[in-house]
């Protein structure tokens, strides 16, 4: 793009078009904005308008989000792809961007830091070598607003170093940050904690506020680096960096104080950063850190008990608790819980404090339910107090079960007592205890199956009759909606270990809750539905069709997503898709009315796509509505009330929504007998579908091919005539990327079955043998080569033996042996996908029986060595280093691909073969009979486990090979 006023100016119009609070506007200006991506100087003009002093500075923070989004699409080159980045412009960025972020104001920071992290983790430490030392070199200045964004910026870079799996090169670039970046970290870490000293109390929260953020970011860059291991420099500074966290720790500054209820500050912030070091070193580093742990519990003790119940604490005194909790697991602490009462302290002062409901929980479970949900259900990345105190309760229970049993027993019960007295007003007390019991009886649990493993001190099933079945049960679904949600939760957690007598009427009361008020019961009366109609005991569901009123479930369902505060919850359309799945024989004669409101909601939503797992479930729950009622209703009535949507979906390019179209539109069509034509409606599609636009956004690939497989299914002939040019281009296309190769062998192999030889013979075949094994030169990789080898096995059951070799041999003298030898032998023994397994099987097979020339004396054992192996032999592991890729990180314009589980296509049997040891054996008899006395020369030279081996296939077969 031309770096000139005119350009810049549109730049700005359009940037200020994406703050506009209509979609109608917002979504074409970013649509114009990402057409010209790929434009050489757009990443540049970006920057200038950054940097740009006259510009508003709303503008500039939309420049830098732009710009920050245009670096997550487009920095990575995916290996076999064209890089979406000049060069020159890749080099231009590298050496502006790190000025600008100095300068630039904190809002425009943020995002310039981010894009500096996001371009590292691709050109850092070796296409960036500059990066490291111009950080470094700004920690020792005296400008600490600029010591911020550095810190800041360095924070953004290394912390992927706490979750990255370990690797030698991973260890590298660690190595290179800490040989450059440690020393200086520290020398600042130690000037911080000089001005924050006694000269401290004194200063105004102005001069304090740079050096303090600083001092939050020096604390996370420094869990980042010790994350992995204990690095020797970090071990051999200990003693200034943990008497320095714990004179953090013990400071109390005034007017660093938040004035607000809600939001941390930077003293609240920095403690809980420095709590979550010292849990970690802790945790991974006891034997260092042990001689420092004893000061760290007291000073963190008293913190907890001294600490408010403000909401702006609540991170503080989460990670506080972990920390504690993390050091009552280890048997060598056990003395510091047991002195001088102080179990009764912790389980009275702090975990049963913790467990209260507070005015900012109630404000939240009020108006802001699905954070409520996010946090309390899910287990969010941000820890409650709630989740940590009853985090703390299982690690005390390690060694002092009965003791903690016995202090909680008593709180319990006068809790209970004191809710009795006044329900209305103390309805908090029986909170807690729900709480409090969930922590004591939990000794292990996960998202699938709930709680794995009970206490034997905690009657599950006595206290869900006593004081979890009346909330359930009441009459009145709007009374006390907190504690109607923590009973819905406590049915979800010990789901397991309830009775299912217990777990059907709990099913069929959250039915009932669904019609509540609260947004909050209603998304927790569906994710119990939801979790319920996935519990199996003995291997069989324990809810059934028979347990339920199936008109009354969907009718409250939908009911619920028409009410304010629910209309797009994923909790309650996930419960749609489970209870269709396990009703759906009970809801066939009204699928009609059901695949109308679907469609309506998807509708709905294609305006504003902006709740990503509501809108899979939701597709979800149409294709069980396809899959399950499809082939008796018919297809027709199904298509007549999905491509009116699909259509607006197309026409108005909504991404989000297309790959979800187009699986479902491949369903529909597969549902058509093979071979019937394709209709009208899908036939006006096709060139469309062929688009390049569409192919270049990553996440419509699975999905375009999986659509384009199922045109061949029904009309291959015909799709061939018209439009097979375009495809193969696309298939080219694919087949060139070693992220989408296996999609381009997906697409080639639908044309290889269901195209009629004619149609490909000639030049075409040879076209694209040539494509292949011009890949294959440059660019192998296991996934290709497995790839390969399937298609020509199909190629052999479809086409003939003598065709493939043909075909290969007019490539060049000898392609067959070589593919054989450097392909075959070498990785078909890598496929382990039962299908293609059997595909590769049938086709070696046939290759065995009517290539016996072809493959010689010398090729011909090791290929029958290699099917036996294949049938016999474990697979050996796939490692190839191409399987790892991240596909976020190498996406295009679109969102990830999301697989529709119900919309997943039916692997079809191509070889026709039932017995494939038994066809194997047939193949050799072929050989006896038509070559008499050949055989036995090919299977002399086999090892003698191979021969036994085809012996007994021989024997199940009943058939005697000469």
């Amino acid at each position: 793009m031309a770096m000139n006023d005119e350009t810049l100016k549109t730049l700005v119009e359009y940037l200020n078009a994406t703050l506009h609070y209509d979609a109608s506007v917002r979504k074409p200006a970013e649509r114009y904005l990402e057409s010209f991506e790929n434009n050489q100087g757009y990443s540049l003009l970006l920057l200038v308008a950054i940097e740009s002093h006259q510009l508003p500075d709303a503008i500039r923070v939309a420049a830098a989000i732009t710009f920050k989004n245009f670096v997550k699409r487009n920095w990575a080159v995916i290996e076999g792809d064209e890089s979406r980045v000049p060069e020159t412009d890749r080099d231009a960025v590298r050496a502006r961007i790190i000025g600008l972020l100095l300068e630039a104001p904190d809002s425009v920071q943020k995002q310039l830091s981010e894009a500096i992290s996001l371009i590292g983790r691709q050109d850092f430490p070796y296409k960036w070598p500059q990066l490291l030392p111009t950080l470094t070199a700004e920690l020792s200045g005296n400008d600490m607003k600029r010591v911020t964004s550095c810190l800041r910026t360095a924070h953004a870079l290394f912390k992927r170093y706490r979750h990255e799996m370990k690797s030698d090169q991973l260890w590298m670039e660690i190595k290179l940050v800490l040989d450059q970046f440690a020393a200086p970290l520290t020398e600042l870490f130690r000037k911080l904690l000089e001005m924050a000293g006694p000269a401290a109390q004194s200063a105004t929260a102005d001069q304090l506020k740079y050096p303090f953020k600083s001092l939050v970011l020096v604390t996370k860059v420094f869990q980042s680096l010790n994350a992995q291991d204990l690095p020797e420099f970090f071990e051999d500074n200990m003693g200034i960096w943990m008497p320095g966290f714990l004179e953090l720790l013990r400071l109390e500054l005034p007017s660093l104080a938040s004035d607000s209820e809600d939001e941390p500050g930077p003293m609240e912030q920095l403690k809980s950063s420095i709590c979550d070091n010292v849990t970690m070193y802790a945790q991974k580093y006891d034997e260092e850190f042990h001689q420092y742990l004893e000061p760290f519990v007291g000073v963190v003790w008293n913190l907890l008990v001294n600490t408010g119940a403000q909401a702006k604490y609540d991170l503080l005194v989460s990670n506080a608790m972990n920390f504690l909790a993390s050091v009552c697991e280890r048997h060598q602490y056990k003395a510091l819980f047991e002195q001088d009462g102080a179990l009764r302290m912790i389980c009275e002062s702090v975990i049963v404090k913790n467990m209260i409901f507070r005015e900012s929980d109630q404000e939240m479970f009020e108006d802001n339910p699905e954070e409520f949900a996010r946090r309390d259900l899910e287990g969010s990345d941000v820890d409650t107090r709630r989740r940590s105190a009853a985090d703390f309760v299982r690690g005390l229970c390690r060694f002092f079960e009965s003791q903690v049993m016995a202090i909680f027993g008593t709180h319990i019960q006068q809790l209970l007592a004191e809710y009795s007295a006044n329900p209305s007003g103390e309805w908090v007390k029986k909170d807690a205890v729900y709480c409090l019991v969930g922590a004591l009886a939990k000794r292990g649990e996960t998202a699938q199956f709930g709680a794995t493993k009970t206490s034997e001190l905690v009657d599950l099933n006595d206290f869900y009759a006593k004081h979890v079945r009346p909330e359930l049960l009441d009459s009145d679904v709007n009374r006390a909606p907190v504690l109607k949600a923590g009973a819905l939760k406590y049915v979800v957690s010990f789901r397991g270990h309830l009775p299912s007598a217990s777990i059907i009427e709990a099913a069929n009361a959250s039915v009932t809750l669904l019609t509540a008020e609260s947004v909050v019961v209603r998304n927790y009366a569906a994710h119990t539905m939801e979790r319920l109609f996935m519990l199996k005991q003995n291997n069989a569901a324990v809810l059934t069709a028979d347990h339920f009123d199936a008109g009354m479930v969907m009718t409250n369902l939908f009911a619920a997503l028409e009410k304010t505060g629910t209309e797009e919850s994923e909790y309650i359309m996930k419960a749609v898709m489970r209870s269709l799945t396990a009703l759906v024989s009970k809801c066939a004669p009204f699928a009609s009315q059901i695949t109308l409101a679907l469609t309506s909601k998807i509708s709905k939503a294609a305006q504003n796509p902006s709740k990503p797992h509501y809108n899979h479930f939701m597709f979800e729950s149409l294709c069980v509505l396809v899959k399950k009622v499809g082939p008796t209703a018919g297809v027709a009535q199904f298509e007549e009330a999905c491509f009116p949507p699909f259509q607006e979906i197309l026409q108005k390019d909504v991404v989000e929504f297309m790959p979800y179209a187009f699986q479902i539109m491949g369903m529909l069509l597969d549902m058509r007998p093979e071979h019937s034509g394709v209709p009208d409606a899908y036939n006006a599609l096709l060139p469309f579908l062929l688009a390049p636009v569409l192919w270049e956004r990553s996440g419509n690939v699975p999905a375009l091919v999986r659509l384009l497989q199922a045109y061949f299914r029904v009309g291959g002939d015909a799709v061939a005539a018209t439009h097979l040019s375009a495809i193969l281009g696309v298939f080219q296309k694919l087949i060139a990327s070693k992220l989408n190769d296996h999609y381009g062998f997906y697409l080639l192999n639908s044309i290889i079955e269901h195209v009629s030889y004619e149609k490909l013979s000639g030049q075409i075949i040879t076209a694209i043998l040539t494509v292949l094994f011009k890949r294959l030169m440059t660019a192998r990789t296991v996934k290709f080569a497995k790839g390969l080898i399937i298609f020509c096995c199909l190629f052999v059951i479809k086409r003939g033996s003598a065709t493939l070799v043909q075909e290969l041999e007019k490539l060049q003298g000898g392609m067959f042996k070589m593919v054989i030898e450097k392909v075959f032998l070498r990785d078909v023994q890598k496929i382990s996908d039962s299908h293609e397994k059997k595909i590769c099987c049938v086709g070696i097979a046939n290759l065995l029986a009517d290539a016996v020339d072809n493959l010689g004396q010398e090729l011909w054992p090791q290929l029958m060595t290699a099917l036996v192996k294949l049938f016999e032999l474990p697979e050996e592991n796939d490692d190839d280093d191409d399987q790892f890729l991240d596909i976020e990180a190498t996406s295009g314009y679109a969102n990830a691909y999301s697989q529709l589980a119900f919309a997943s296509r039916n692997d079809i049997d191509p070889t026709g073969v039932s017995d494939v040891k038994g066809h194997l054996v047939k193949c050799l008899s072929k050989v006896s009979a038509s070559r008499p006395g050949v055989l036995p020369q090919l299977i002399n030279p086999l090892e003698q486990e191979v021969k036994q081996f085809i012996t007994s296939y021989a024997s199940a077969a009943g058939i005697t090979l000469a």
